[in-house]
């Protein structure tokens, strides 16, 4: 937020991990890594965001956005 301005996207990829953030059961560094941004991101009043899972050929995965409000 800091290097941030009114209108700036925040762009996180890598966030659904095959759904594995969503497993209480996972708790690896990039699974508590993926839950803590999406939480930061879910609990800045200054930030409207979401999550999008992707599918392919590589799996499930997703991508979250974050618009900075005024």
């Amino acid at each position: 937020m800091r290097l941030s301005r009114p209108g700036t996207l925040i762009v996180g990829d890598n966030v659904v991990r095959g759904g594995a953030v969503a497993d209480a059961g996972e708790d690896s560094p990039s699974i508590r890594g993926s839950r803590r941004f999406l939480e930061l991101l879910g609990s800045e009043p200054r930030l409207r965001a979401t999550a999008i899972q992707t599918t392919g050929g590589k799996g499930h995965d997703g991508i979250a956005f974050a618009l900075v409000l005024d």
